[in-house]
């Protein structure tokens, strides 16, 4: 077996050891978990203490249930166990005391091992498919891999499941086996239960990126380009609507949010999501949205439709869309962009013209006449052999409704090249700001020494950033003389 990386991270108070193996008897990549090994004895004596919790400590059904509170819920616990471990472990230290505590709150609950996943920040999904396989990962460098985490049996993922469930408010049971959930860290939980699932219950959680991905990342990591990301930056600056297409995967919230950086500083800015992923830089005047399922008697929800109409009466001058999925979301931010707001938006889609033939037939079925309003076309693609992200395509959408291509990724150079000429998006920029082409020119320009500066300097903290957009909009002069003093 061969080590491909290794790296540690902590769990609360547990430190947990990753290794990335290469087994021959197996065709992915392992991802090996190490914690301090406990004995079969000490693990008895664990579970005896365990069960004495339950007895000793009165929890109310909110305790458990509410995430905000887990901290309670420990310190409820810790006076006790303190107590129970002195009492069985007359010489353990502080540490070991700090280290079982933290075991038993996720062995109680918790999600045992697995909730120690959560705490990686390589990953992206962290999937349980049943009791007779391990549990998978993707890790955002080596995709898939499974790991060396296996569950006792159907009925343990059955009671991870309800506590998922229970965390976010919601049941699943065998009258209804499906649940998906968004948790108060901002995860996203999926379960279903045997039979429904044929060869055992399952879980997947999606994980929220506490650090989400910046355009500077983005750059270092050749997703894309500084000439495409520079023209990215001037339609933003100057509030031209785009819409973000890719599969499953490939990177479009991720491209979205880098692209929100952009916006100037004196402009109110509305989200509305799904799952909170949108992170943008504090000192912008923004206000995130998300939508609510409904309730188990079924009332409540609180749709991408009702809040995308809602946003038009908050006065936004930029709307930011989580996922275009049905006609009436679709028509009704159309109706936004035609009114002169600028929207910003993910759609599932492979390519340009993809994109262009899903918004206009069914089940989306907008009419072809309104594209136009749609600048640009940011396309991305993930290589699911390697796992690798880029910016697949750049695009405008012509007068005619039809795609045409600004930049094409190439496979060989692993670089986003000039294809075609810009028949709409350059002379549209010219109409909207009078700046001739020579002009716009020196502008995308600027916009590249900007941003190679923050690649080279790594700036890649979403405030870093958002603070050097709001000095190029109010200082411009001023920035370009110190990246240039300070190159």
């Amino acid at each position: 077996m061969v080590v491909k990386e290794s790296y540690q991270f902590y769990s609360d108070n547990i430190p947990v050891e990753i290794n990335i193996n290469s087994d021959p008897n197996e065709f992915v990549l392992i991802y090996e978990v190490k914690i301090s090994q406990i004995s079969a004895n000490t693990e008895l004596i664990l579970d005896k203490i365990r069960f004495e919790l339950i007895d000793k400590v009165d929890l109310g059904v909110a305790d458990i249930t509410n995430p905000k509170r887990y901290e309670i819920i420990k310190e409820k616990f810790k006076d006790v166990i303190i107590s129970l471990i002195k009492r069985y472990f007359p010489d353990l230290d502080d540490k070991s005391t700090d280290f079982f505590t933290t075991y038993l709150m996720h062995k109680s609950f918790g999600l045992g091992k697995i909730e120690l996943l959560l705490d990686d920040a390589n990953l992206e999904e962290i999937v349980i498919n049943n009791a007779e396989e391990p549990a998978w990962v993707y890790h955002h460098k080596h995709g898939w891999l499974k790991t060396n985490i296996f569950l006792k049996n159907d009925e343990m993922i059955k009671n991870y499941a309800a506590i998922i469930g229970r965390k976010a408010g919601r049941s699943i049971s065998s009258l209804t086996p499906l649940l998906d959930a968004q948790l108060e860290t901002g995860d996203r939980a999926n379960a279903t239960l045997h039979p429904i699932s044929l060869k055992g219950s399952t879980i997947t959680l999606r994980k929220f990126a506490v650090k989400p991905v910046t355009m500077t990342d983005l750059i270092n990591n050749r997703a894309i380009g500084l000439s495409a990301a520079s023209l990215i930056w001037t339609a933003v600056e100057f509030e031209m609507s785009s819409l973000i297409s890719g599969g499953t995967a490939t990177g479009k919230t991720t491209i979205l949010n880098a692209v929100c950086s952009f916006f100037p500083p004196n402009q109110r800015i509305i989200s509305v999501e799904d799952t909170p992923e949108i992170k943008l830089p504090k000192y912008l005047h923004w206000i995130p949205m998300v939508t609510r399922l409904p309730n188990v008697e079924g009332k409540g929800e609180i749709s991408m439709l009702d809040l995308i109409v809602n946003s038009l009466r908050m006065r936004p001058d930029r709307i930011v869309v989580g996922e275009i999925r049905r006609k009436r979301e679709a028509e009704t931010l159309f109706e936004a962009m035609h009114t002169g707001h600028s929207v910003y938006a993910t759609f599932h889609a492979n390519n340009a013209e993809e994109t262009i033939n899903r918004l206009t037939n069914p089940p989306i079925d907008v009419p072809k006449i309104l594209l136009p309003a749609i600048s640009m076309n940011i396309v991305m693609y993930r290589n699911r052999r390697t796992g690798i992200r880029r910016v697949f395509q750049l695009a405008e959408i012509t007068s005619e409704s039809k795609a045409n291509v600004l930049m094409q990724f190439d496979f060989k150079s692993d670089k986003l090249l000039n294809a075609n000429r810009s028949i709409k998006l350059m002379p549209d920029l010219e109409l909207q700001t009078g700046l001739t082409p020579q002009e716009i020119s020196q502008q995308l320009k600027e916009k590249a020494e900007v941003l190679a500066w923050l690649a080279k300097k790594n700036i890649n903290e979403v405030d870093g950033i958002g603070k050097v957009m709001a000095t190029y909009y109010t200082s411009k002069e001023n920035l370009l003389k110190f990246i240039g003093k300070n190159a």
